[in-house]
């Protein structure tokens, strides 16, 4: 395998840490603002998810369909899901579990976690009983909350992850600047045993760099996809006015059910913090929801800064010695060997 293909090899496996090029999760929000106000004006749920369903077909004209075909598709893909919802909702059927098929067609964990999060949070609100459209228009703001955390992140991200990418170019650069000297690098490196040492040791210090770096970029890209969410369920539970265990038996079964993230010992302290209190829980729920989002914003800004300084270690040491060992030595022995040939 030659320096150049292993080189595209390594790049390719970096994880991309850049901002999500769609707006799926966004998406989700505005639509469940949209449902929200739909509920709160009086609409029964089949009619609001009927108009939603339509409104996603007729989107974009005859021009931007020729302009975008695959996103007209994904209009389409979405009106469908949205109609098949309205008729669970309609004929009295599980409305959660039709828009868990949603969640099931859905690729990103961004918007996945968004759709998951509605159908938990419709779940909950139809067994306690809880007001639907102030539930998803609350809802509606935790989850655009959500989307702003994952695109300040991911930008934040994708600075040290585009470094990681750049400076894996520099083995190459060399070959490349080695070969504009008129030195025959590339055959020094494949035809002579020397060179085939070198080579191969540079392989291995290349490989070893790009598994280094793309763990780094790994771990520093891990965090929670809904900080907060599961104390935004259980003031949804709790508005529909039944107790704080009940509420939290309601959230605990939808977010297993919908492989929603959950935090059951925030939420009991946050309860238990209330009572003694002797204040509503749902207001104190919401605010530490609030708080565990800001902190995941400033977690995953502080990954993000930390990270750009650990990517230096594997840079030194083992990208800048197969740049020695695949630019710098070639040039060497190719010198050494003329300078043989001319004695």
């Amino acid at each position: 395998m030659t320096p150049l293909a292993v080189l595209a090899r390594v790049r390719s496996s970096l994880p991309g840490a850049q901002p999500p090029d769609d707006d799926g999760a966004a998406r989700v929000a505005l639509l469940t603002r949209r449902l929200a106000v739909l509920l709160g004006a009086g609409v029964a749920p089949a009619s609001a998810w009927s108009h939603l369903a339509e409104e996603a077909t007729g989107t974009g004209d005859d021009a931007a369909s020729e302009e975008d075909p695959g996103g007209t598709d994904d209009r389409h893909e979405d009106a469908r899901s949205l109609h098949a919802v309205a008729v669970a909702a309609a004929e009295g059927g599980d409305v959660a579990a039709a828009i868990e098929m949603v969640v099931d067609r859905e690729a990103g964990d961004g918007v996945r976690t968004a759709w998951a999060a509605l159908a938990a949070a419709w779940q909950v609100a139809a067994a306690s009983g809880a007001p639907l459209g102030v539930c998803l228009r609350d809802l509606a703001g935790s989850l655009r909350e959500l989307d702003r955390i994952g695109r300040d992140v991911g930008t934040a991200m994708a600075g040290p992850a585009a470094t990681a990418r750049l400076v894996l170019w520099l083995p190459l650069v060399a070959i490349v600047l080695g070969m504009m000297l008129g030195f025959d690098t590339v055959g020094t490196l494949l035809t002579t045993v020397p060179g085939l040492c070198c080579s191969a040791l540079g392989i291995g210090f290349l490989v070893a760099g790009g598994r280094w770096s793309a763990a780094l970029t790994a771990r520093a890209a891990r965090r929670d996809p809904a900080p907060g969410l599961s104390l935004d369920l259980v003031a949804v539970a709790m508005a529909g006015g039944g107790s704080a265990s009940a509420a939290q038996a309601l959230v605990q079964d939808a977010c297993r059910r919908f492989a929603v993230p959950h935090d059951d010992r925030v939420v009991a302290r946050v309860i238990a913090l209330s009572a003694r209190a002797g204040i509503p829980a749902g207001e104190l729920l919401r605010s530490e929801a609030e708080q565990l989002r800001d902190q995941a914003r400033s977690d995953g800004e502080r990954a993000a800064a930390v990270l750009a300084t650990r990517l230096m270690i594997p840079l030194g040491v083992c990208v800048l010695p197969a740049f020695l060992l695949v630019g710098v030595a070639p040039l060497l022995l190719s010198v050494l060997s003329s300078t043989a040939l001319g004695f």
